[in-house]
């Protein structure tokens, strides 16, 4: 989909877009969406039996992923949240369940402490600001999660799934060569399961 001069950069339009809908979901949507994360979360865990799952600790309006990590551990899964290492390197991951000390990290997001074992996930729950049906997706700008899906990608079999609200889905989100597709997308009101992956 190329830029036009009236949209120089879609990608940028389209998150801005999605991150004011998301911003305007009332609360006791976001509190359903916890519990239903959870246990699709839950479900797809089940599904693909990853060694370690994980998940962003949510910042702002993103959707809560604490039920989701807590049923994780309770099930006996291995969870860890994403560490931020430098502004153009992929993110490492570090073992934390709920209940566990944090830090803030570079973003100031909460981060496992540094004496928390390292990881490579099998199963990554991925923040978004939109997607579309063919498992595309844009985060935040940064590139982070495409750095880090590439990479796991190229040393072993992974699962990706985003986690949006239903309000963030747009018809079709600009692909690029760099960009790294879902396998999946848990909403407020669906699991969809790109069929292609």
């Amino acid at each position: 989909m190329p830029p036009t001069n009236a949209d120089p950069n879609p990608k940028t339009t389209l998150r801005r877009e999605a991150l004011v809908r998301r911003a305007a979901v009332a609360p006791e949507a976001r509190i359903a969406f916890s519990r239903r994360l959870a246990n699709q979360g839950l479900r797809l865990a089940r599904l693909w039996r990853p060694r370690a799952v994980s998940a962003f600790h949510t910042l702002r309006d993103e959707p809560d992923t604490l039920q989701l990590l807590s049923a994780l551990a309770a099930e006996g899964f291995a969870t860890a949240l994403p560490v931020v290492v430098g502004r153009e390197s992929p993110l490492t991951f570090r073992l934390w369940r709920p209940g566990d000390p944090t830090r803030l990290g570079a973003m100031s997001i909460a981060e496992p402490l540094e004496a928390a074992p390292s990881v490579d996930p099998d199963l990554l729950f991925v923040p978004l600001a939109c997607f579309d049906r063919r498992g595309h997706r844009i985060g935040y700008g940064a590139g982070y999660y495409d750095r880090t899906l590439a990479g796991l990608r190229a040393i072993k079999p992974i699962h990706a799934v985003g986690v949006a609200y239903g309000v963030c889905e747009v018809a079709v989100v600009p692909y690029e060569a760099h960009d790294q597709s879902l396998d999946a997308i848990v909403t407020d009101h669906e699991t969809i399961l790109i069929s292609d992956r």
